[in-house]
């Protein structure tokens, strides 16, 4: 029999004698009909043997991170040069600066989410006042100042608003 055993990513074929083969058949716990030619055992040992050590998921590993690294490329005189920007994102200890943007991008997301929901839930003059205390970081003197209202009623409404969304969302699962 010729087993095909896989080496990182190249495959070596093996010859096996009989004794070997109904070793590899106790040694990889086939059951089937002993009514079975040598030929459908030898598939079946295959298929097991690929099954449990040549892993079949390994290609598709290798094929989307074949390319991972650090690139290397040839300038206009033939020179070979390293990518730099991808050596210095491979080997950077925090790769927060990297994905900065994206973050940033999903956080406005989750705030516009968060607006549209205090809209809905309150009346227009309240929710533009909880989300610029609460979402947008002013205090409460300072968004009556902005609107030229009194600092304590804006606190009390301010209050009054979180009372109700507290109230709101212990009847939900949020």
């Amino acid at each position: 029999m010729k087993l095909k055993v896989r080496f990182e990513d190249k495959f070596q074929t093996i010859e096996l004698d009989a004794k070997a083969t109904e070793e590899m058949w106790i040694t990889l716990s086939i059951e089937a009909d002993e009514d079975m030619t040598q030929e459908e055992k030898e598939q079946l040992i295959q298929k097991q043997w690929d099954e449990q050590f040549n892993k079949p998921e390994y290609n598709n590993w290798h094929k989307q991170n074949r390319h991972s690294g650090i690139a290397k490329m040839r300038n206009k005189e033939g020179k070979v040069e390293i990518n730099t920007e991808e050596a210095i994102m491979a080997n950077a200890a925090n790769t927060f600066a990297f994905f900065k943007p994206i973050i940033d991008m999903e956080t406005e997301l989750e705030n516009e989410e968060f607006c549209e929901l205090i809209h809905n839930l309150l009346k227009p003059s309240t929710a533009e006042m909880v989300i610029a205390i609460a979402i947008d970081g002013y205090s409460a003197s300072e968004y009556a100042e902005l609107i030229g209202d009194n600092a304590n009623n804006v606190s009390h409404r301010y209050r009054r608003a979180i009372k109700k969304l507290r109230k709101i969302f212990s009847e939900t699962s949020f």
